[in-house]
């Protein structure tokens, strides 16, 4: 039997040593089993003809027959091209190239029947294709061509040789070496219950198609075992955890939380924040540890929930942490948290890398001898010499700032693992949480408290700017503040900080009479806390910054964000950044700038701002026009494997068909031991194995 995962790629027909090497340091191909499992992205029907006549520049591909007339070669040097006008009788197209001149001319001829394709234009009023690929009519059957594939592929193996076309007949050697059968990957009964084809002809059909609905049945097979397993490891995660961590059980609701309730509750709860804390009470009185994600957009009471759900851990005895990412926003959950309990009698401190001397080990005793109830801080609560009493409940906010052996570590200041809130402001799409944190249970606050107003968002062009600073003028002489953020991307930091520079000077002599901050990544932490801290204190009117301000600072009296260049951020980062206004009672406003020429995905990510502030449905557009790789957070949170035919934007509810099967299988057989049961064991085992990093998803 053919072993795949075994075979070096280089000794296929076709490969050799010097393009093995090219396939493995471009694609990440390295055996025959990477190859086989490199799926086309699209696919062309090469069946159908069409007449020069019919055809126009909306058309992503056409395919003709007919005979070149004559060749042109325009031009000189490297301005040279070669023009082939064809026509099929019904109109003539010209056939350009660009490169290749004397190869094209040597191989081709006027008079003979040739069948073209490629993607159309219309230039000067005809039909223009460039680099055309060409097939003498009688040495190919396009009734047997059928749905085209085609493969991705860089620049450096295009100008090796390794095009699609190249990729395409190396699958073909492959799929000639396959005459047996390969071993089956999903049992039988789940084949026969899922009607599922077979994995050698879903592999057979997925590289080389006949029919549009035969494609469909063979991808359905490849994404159904692609998200089953990935579901099936979660499942058995989860279900491992549950049987082997024990949870503290926290059975009563007692004093400090019915005296909070009662008394310091500063407004009504909503309903979504009633909800979640009912499915956090349950699980903290289960006697396992709670692993719950509490998702909810800015502003929607998240650190309430907390606050409140700590004050049951405290009731029953034990102490509580909350863990964020910035020294900032440990200062504002500190001076929020103190604020709300006082007069309860109970002990917050704040635990910071700034924080040394008599007070740091204060806090370290109080820690130890039980006296400490609740501790906030930054990643500093990681580090050795920090010791609980009884640590019974730990939150972590903005937890896609954290990786998961820090968030691990936090189980070690315990004796039993705590249970644990993690939050983000980030929304997930829902297909997304069930793949990335498909072991935690999820909650979600879908709701905003009474008396927030949505914020009001606009697009303006770079023209626009007098309106834009006059608008902004009005809300600071109403006694408001602004924020103005400039792009700062990696690539390029030094144009950007001159933007930035140019921007906050354009800023201080436009808005004379207002004192203007400014805040960006590369400034000491100090300075940078100390520019938020006079932003927030109203010392300066305007703030002028990148990113930074993501997540950060609360400013209430904010109520314009204005973004330059928002053509430059992602859909959810635009969100996250009009998240910092709004915060208070009165009308909020995001103005977005961008330049007059965008892309056709700029502009639909300028759209869907201005159309919603609803978090979540900015996350299922984001996840749709982006991808799952390139959201932010998946690769802090554990997205350690890539989807190689499923895409989790589009096949959400093969996701959670796939997810209740497995759900299924390992409540009834948790070791997977039973016969029927026993190859799905076997897979999980070797795609542990392989690229599959299973342990990091958490």
């Amino acid at each position: 039997m053919l072993d795949l995962d075994q075979r070096d790629v280089k000794y296929l027909p076709g490969v050799g040593p010097a393009r093995a090497a090219l396939l493995k340091g471009e694609l990440q191909i390295s055996t025959l089993q990477d190859l086989l499992y490199f799926f086309p992205y699209k696919y062309i029907d090469r069946s159908r003809i069409f007449q020069i006549r019919e055809v126009d520049g909306t058309m992503p591909y056409i395919q003709l027959k007919g005979k070149i007339l004559s060749f042109e070669q325009i031009g000189e040097g490297r301005r040279q091209r070669l023009v082939a006008h064809f026509s099929d009788g019904t109109g003539v197209a010209d056939l350009v190239w660009f490169s290749g001149i004397k190869y094209t001319l040597d191989r081709y001829c006027p008079g003979v029947e040739y069948v073209v394709f490629g993607k159309p234009t219309i230039f000067g009023g005809r039909v223009n294709v460039a680099h055309p690929e060409i097939d003498v009519e009688a040495n190919i059957n396009l009734a047997e061509m059928g749905m085209q594939p085609y493969y991705n592929t860089t620049e450096r193996m295009k100008k090796a040789g390794l095009n699609s076309a190249a990729i395409r007949k190396l699958v073909n050697n492959l799929m000639a070496l396959i005459v047996e059968p390969l071993p089956e990957t999903l049992p039988d009964w789940m084949r026969d219950k899922e009607h599922l084809m077979g994995l050698t002809d879903a592999l057979k059909v997925v590289h080389n198609p006949r029919t549009p609905l035969e494609l469909r049945l063979a991808q359905l097979r490849l994404k159904f075992e692609e998200l089953f397993y990935v579901q099936l490891n979660l499942a058995r995660y989860a279900s491992d955890r549950q049987r082997r961590f024990k949870g503290y059980v926290f059975a009563r609701v007692g004093e400090k939380f019915n005296a909070f309730y009662n008394t310091k509750l500063p407004f009504s709860l909503t309903g979504a924040q009633k909800r979640v804390i009912r499915e956090i009470r349950t699980d903290m009185g289960s006697g396992r540890q709670m692993n719950r994600l509490l998702q909810g957009d800015v502003g929607s009471g998240k650190t309430m929930v907390a606050l409140m759900t700590m004050l049951i851990a405290i009731d029953n005895g034990y102490q509580a942490c909350i863990m964020a990412p910035t020294e900032i926003l440990s200062e504002q959950h500190y001076s929020n948290i103190g604020r709300f309990i006082d007069g309860l009698g109970l002990k917050v401190e704040l635990l910071t890398g700034s924080i040394k001397g008599k007070r740091r080990e204060a806090i370290l005793k109080g820690l130890k001898d039980g006296s400490v109830n609740i501790l906030v801080s930054t990643h500093a609560v990681l580090e050795d010499p920090v010791e609980f009493n009884r640590l019974g409940f730990v939150v972590i906010d903005e937890q896609h700032r954290f990786g998961v052996a820090q968030r691990a570590r936090l189980w070690t200041k315990s004796n039993m693992p705590p249970h644990v809130l993690v939050m983000t402001a980030t929304p997930i799409p829902r297909t997304l949480a069930m793949t990335l944190y498909g072991d935690l249970d999820v909650s979600v606050i879908d709701e905003l408290p009474p008396g927030r107003k949505p914020i009001h968002t606009e697009h303006f062009y770079d023209g626009n700017h007098t309106a834009v600073y006059a608008f902004l003028d009005r809300e600071l002489k109403s006694g408001r503040q602004a924020y103005i953020v400039y792009p700062l991307i990696e690539e390029s930091e030094k144009i950007d900080l001159k933007n930035l520079e140019e921007g906050y000077l354009t800023v201080c002599e436009r808005f004379v009479g207002y004192k203007v901050s400014k805040v960006h990544g590369r400034m000491k932490p100090a300075e940078k806390d100390a520019e938020m801290q006079r932003f927030k204190n109203n010392e300066t009117q305007i703030m002028v910054a990148t990113t930074v301000i993501e997540v950060g600072v609360d400013v209430p009296n904010a109520s314009v964000m204005l973004i330059e260049n928002a053509n430059r951020f992602g859909l959810s980062q635009l969100h996250q950044l009009r998240g910092r206004v709004g915060r208070g009672a009165d009308q909020s406003y995001c103005m977005l700038i961008t330049p007059y020429q965008l892309s056709e995905d700029t502009r639909k990510r300028i759209e869907i701002m201005t159309a919603t502030c609803d978090g979540f449905e900015i996350a299922e557009a984001d996840l749709k026009l982006r991808g799952p790789g390139d959201l932010e957070g998946t690769q802090q949170s554990g997205m350690a494997f890539d989807l190689k035919i499923a895409n989790l934007a589009r096949d959400g509810a093969l996701i959670e068909h796939v997810r209740e099967i497995a759900k299924k299988i390992v409540a009834d057989d948790p070791e997977l031991s039973r016969p029927e049961n026993v190859l799905m064991g076997r897979m999980l085992r070797r795609l542990k194995k392989s690229q599959f990093d299973w342990s990091s998803i958490s």
